[in-house]
């Protein structure tokens, strides 16, 4: 079995995913826009995403641009978490994805033992970050 997220966008996937990019590394692979597609979508839309992947070392994100009449509310039915045993990458990491987001919880240790935060990116993404 394989979990994996698959975000939905409102036309800014592309920069979500070179953003996500940027923190994490890896590749945007298997690109697909609207563009040439039998489909219902206005033409401003067509070179939006229809499909693409952000896979990296030990992370695989999907996402996509939901049509325009398609209702999306931001962030609240997705958690990303990223567990790390590193709290110097881990801070590093919360701090690069706070950026033109919200802060609900300050990466700080926990009763758990751990390091952890809770955040909403710039693109409406909810992130935890826990590092041991």
């Amino acid at each position: 079995m394989k979990i994996q997220a698959y975000l939905s966008f409102k036309g800014q996937c592309q920069d979500a995913l070179d953003f996500y990019q940027s923190i994490f590394g890896g590749e945007i692979i298997n690109r697909q826009t609207y563009d040439n597609q039998k489909m219902d979508i206005p033409d401003h839309y067509r070179d939006k995403l229809q499909h693409a992947e952000l896979k990296g070392s030990g992370f695989h994100i999907m996402g996509y641009d939901a049509a325009p009449d398609t209702p999306i509310t931001n962030g609240t039915n997705v958690q990303m978490s990223i567990d790390l045993e590193n709290e110097e990458k881990g801070s590093e990491l919360f701090k690069a994805l706070g950026k033109g987001g919200k802060v609900h919880s300050e990466f700080q240790k926990t009763n758990w033992g751990a390091y952890y935060g809770r955040l909403t990116d710039q693109y409406g993404i909810n992130w935890m970050i826990n590092a041991k």
